[in-house]
């Protein structure tokens, strides 16, 4: 199970540098949309995070010393600002063109959430 975990962590980072990837390349381009890159990058976000979750717990179970339990509170905010890059992304999608401001608060939240992984220990 071990194993599992450690392919969706890479699966996990692999959306995390297409969420950021598909945000970053418009930073010269107008008019900025919301490309494919960004909406699979936060679907696989969340995908894998829910999954990783979910593993966390019996590889806890099976051996806590390795496995420490998921941090709910943690988890929890970085859900939510996912849901909401993830409302901004399907509200926007369909449109020719997004704002800067919905361009720019994507990637902020998208950065904000590796900073709470990073940082919230």
């Amino acid at each position: 199970m071990a194993f599992l975990y450690n392919v969706l962590v890479v699966l996990h980072f692999i959306g995390l540098a297409s969420l950021i990837g598909g945000f970053l390349v418009q930073i010269k381009s107008s008019p900025r949309v919301i490309n494919n890159a960004m909406l699979h990058g936060a679907l696989t976000q969340l995908v894998t995070g829910i999954l990783l979750v979910g593993l966390r717990y019996p590889l806890n179970s099976s051996d806590p010393l390795e496995w420490s339990k998921p941090d709910n509170a943690k988890i929890s905010v970085k859900l939510i600002v996912l849901l909401v890059i993830l409302g901004l992304i399907l509200a926007n999608r369909k449109k020719d063109q997004i704002t800067n401001a919905v361009w720019g608060l994507i990637g902020t939240l998208a950065i904000l959430n590796v900073i709470i992984a990073v940082f919230w220990t």
